[in-house]
């Protein structure tokens, strides 16, 4: 190939990329509606957190005792909470808050999850079953309740509200692509690769794992609705994140049976926040199943 001709296909390849990448978000939402309108709100509630500091009208942190338990006006869309600060402002601010959260522990407990699946699916014998039955313990116990035992022992605070909600996600994970990657151990490319000498890591990372991604994706996704309910869940009995950190579960505890009646606008705001981004992350991981599902997929 000419120097002229690889500057030529240099220059195609992005654009190349970009309408593919395009022509298959718009494939989705017209196959899939109710996944398109989830992965649209979730794209609204990224570039929130994103933009916090220019959307917000006010700090999340500043209070205003002239202004206490004011209902919404126009100079405080949202009314204001116990401490006179801004609800609108401390909503999108939580925004980050339940990203951050939901993210990384989602991230880290499906990660560890698949690698631990695709291990034990790997060398299978005794360590597949002393695993399996260590998964099936933890599998055995809801997730607030596993969440709680941790959070109880490790203590309060944004990382380890994250540990606390990773590890109950990791046996859920697990199972999934353990399912998976027993099928893939017989497999000629496995086969081949140790017959080259191959150590187990480079087999397990380079031909095990890259094939189970659709797994994956699905109970990522699943888990990111999850692990925002825990962390608010955890927030409102006072074991997630602390104040003054601006966090939907939290407003939701400040808002408790004492302003239940005087102040509704203190829960009922942040209660749908809570709700809609976890009915997004929910509508779109059951979309991204479906599409990743070849016993699903619409022809």
């Amino acid at each position: 190939m000419s120097q002229k001709a690889a500057r030529a296909s240099k220059s195609v390849l992005p654009g190349y990329c970009l309408n593919h990448w395009a022509g298959a978000i718009a494939l989705f939402i017209r196959r899939r509606p109710l996944g398109g309108l989830g992965g649209g709100v979730i794209f609204v509630m990224v570039w929130t957190a994103a933009l916090a500091d220019l959307i917000a009208p006010y700090n999340p942190l500043s209070t205003d005792y002239l202004a206490m338990l004011q209902a919404p006006t126009g100079a405080h869309w949202l009314g204001t909470d116990s401490f006179g600060r801004d609800v609108f402002s401390r909503i999108i601010y939580g925004s980050r808050t339940a990203l951050w959260v939901g993210f990384s522990s989602s991230f880290l407990g499906a990660t560890s999850g698949a690698i631990i699946g695709a291990a034990t699916a790997y060398f299978g014998g005794k360590i597949d079953l002393i695993m399996q039955r260590v998964m099936d313990v933890l599998l055995s116990i809801p997730l607030i309740v596993l969440a709680l035992v941790f959070i109880t022992v490790l203590g309060t605070g944004t990382i380890n509200v994250i540990i606390a909600i990773m590890i109950p996600m990791m046996p859920r994970c697990a199972l999934v692509v353990r399912s998976s990657a027993l099928s893939l151990r017989q497999m000629p490319f496995v086969e081949a690769a140790r017959a080259l000498g191959f150590g187990h890591g480079r087999i397990i990372f380079r031909h095990i794992l890259p094939n189970v991604i659709a797994p994956y994706l699905v109970m990522l996704t699943a888990f990111l609705g999850q692990a925002i309910l825990l962390e608010a869940s955890l927030s409102f009995l006072g074991l997630g994140v602390a104040e003054p950190t601006p966090a939907w579960g939290l407003m939701l505890r400040g808002a408790a049976v004492e302003f239940a009646e005087r102040a509704p606008w203190m829960a009922i705001f942040p209660g749908l926040a809570i709700s809609l981004s976890v009915f997004a992350f929910n509508l779109f991981g059951d979309s991204l199943r479906d599409a990743l599902d070849p016993k699903l997929r619409v022809l």
